[in-house]
């Protein structure tokens, strides 16, 4: 195949650019009209960016990476660090709390949400070309997560990291896609480059240092990718070698924030230090498997708050992962249950005050339960009938959410697999149409 042949079907996979210019222009039209940057100032502005707004904040005053509850309680690895810097760099720049740091930060999302759209496309325009559909599906997944109000939510409304993660996730299977050479009439003469390689290490360093939770994805994802080169003795060597860059690189992305808490913990935290702690909340019954909330108070007299800052974080949690996992073992068919009940709130319905009542809450609920059903149908289809790529998404499907059915669950949890679970619902629904 020659290089203009390559290009050609290329742009087969690339959304038009309108996709993503409608997408974040409406999402900065309803953070502006909407006032979505007008962020409650209750409890200290805790609703800007929760534990990570905390830290952003410390890190501008001058504490450094601490404080993410209450006062001036010390260094802290609760959250990873990459948000909480994006975000303290805002602050640097356009105010602490301030209006006009909401709207940036916002924006941001917006930006990275709508970038999803385009990645949509690629991944849905290179998996179904054996459907005849593929151009179909791609431009209902891409206008569906521009548009619907459901996509954006995370992106104009919450300060953390869920857009962000989201197209980095999606980015990450694109390049799967790319170095598999799906969609592809004719394989590329070699579609494992060290840039794929590379960007691959890049981007899940990135996602470690946003949400590690999602990590379990990540060996499974690069033995699939040297599966293809697999097929030919002569390249899986060349890209073993590359996949060891690749290695190399997200490590590096790595080691300078697990040496930060070596120094300051003298503990090896690899990423994040609250396991315990969550663990702990997760198996009190006045949870009774959902966790509302932060762990550790926003209050600066209450006892638990007060215990925290007096062990210090690390203490602290190693505390809390010990009563977690005696508790465990005391009440294995009780930990057991409650894993189940988080797997109903995964996919059908996190529960919700109905402050906005109950209809607003039924139709909330049904939207939810649709999409994940929608989505695992539309799974079953694409295993069913091969389509490429379809191995991948399952695995995706039964990693992802697997940390949270043992811990805590909450609906932004989903959103990184929310692209994919769009393609899915098109092609589903596509699947029952007449091919044209």
């Amino acid at each position: 195949m020659t290089s203009l042949q390559i290009s050609e079907k290329e742009s087969s996979f690339r959304a038009p650019w309108s996709v993503f210019w409608v997408g974040f222009l409406l999402r900065v039209a309803y953070i502006t009209a909407a006032h979505t940057y007008r962020i409650r100032l209750s409890e200290d502005h805790l609703q800007f960016g929760w534990e990570m707004g905390r830290i952003a904040r410390a890190l501008v005053i001058g504490f450094g990476y601490a404080d993410p509850f209450t006062g001036h309680s010390g260094p802290t690895a609760w959250v990873p660090p990459l948000y909480p810097l994006l975000l303290a760099g805002v602050f640097k720049i356009f105010g602490v709390y301030t209006a006009q740091s909401a709207w940036v930060i916002l924006t941001i999302n917006s930006i990275f949400s709508a970038a999803t759209a385009p990645l949509i496309y690629e991944i849905a325009a290179r998996c179904f070309q054996t459907t005849g559909k593929a151009r179909k599906i791609a431009s209902w997944s891409a206008w569906l997560w521009a548009l619907y109000p459901a996509t954006m939510q995370y992106a104009v409304h919450w300060v953390w990291d869920m857009a962000l993660t989201a197209f980095l996730f999606s980015a990450v299977i694109v390049l799967a896609l790319r170095v598999r050479s799906v969609g592809e009439d004719r394989a590329e003469p070699n579609p494992q480059t060290l840039l794929r390689w590379s960007l691959f290490g890049l981007f899940w360093g990135m996602i470690a240092l946003l949400n590690s939770t999602i990590l379990l994805f990540l060996p499974v994802c690069g033995i699939w990718m040297l599966l293809g080169a697999a097929k030919e003795k002569a390249a899986l060597g060349p890209a073993v070698g590359k996949s060891i860059i690749a290695a190399v690189i997200f490590l590096a992305c790595l080691i300078p924030w697990m040496m930060r808490n070596e120094t300051v913990f003298h503990a090896f935290i690899p990423i994040r230090g609250n396991l315990g702690a969550e663990l702990h909340d997760s198996v009190l019954d006045s949870y009774n498997g959902f966790t509302v909330g932060t762990r550790v108070p926003v209050c600066d007299v209450c006892p638990d708050y007060l215990e925290y800052k007096r062990l210090g974080e690390y203490a602290y949690v190693q505390r809390e992962g010990k009563l977690a996992r005696e508790h465990i073992r005391t009440h294995k068919l009780r930990f057991f249950q409650l894993a189940l009940k988080r797997f109903y709130f995964y996919w059908v319905s996190v529960p919700k005050p109905v402050e906005k009542g109950v209809l607003n809450e039924g139709f909330r609920v049904l939207n939810y339960s649709f999409v994940s059903l929608a989505a695992i149908l539309g799974l079953a289809l694409a295993l069913k009938r091969g389509i490429p790529g379809a191995g991948l998404f399952a695995w995706a499907f039964a990693l992802l959410p697997l940390t949270y059915y043992l811990v805590t669950v909450q609906a932004r949890f989903r959103h990184p697999l929310e692209p994919l679970m769009t393609i899915l619902a098109v092609y589903l629904f596509q699947s029952a149409t007449r091919s044209t």
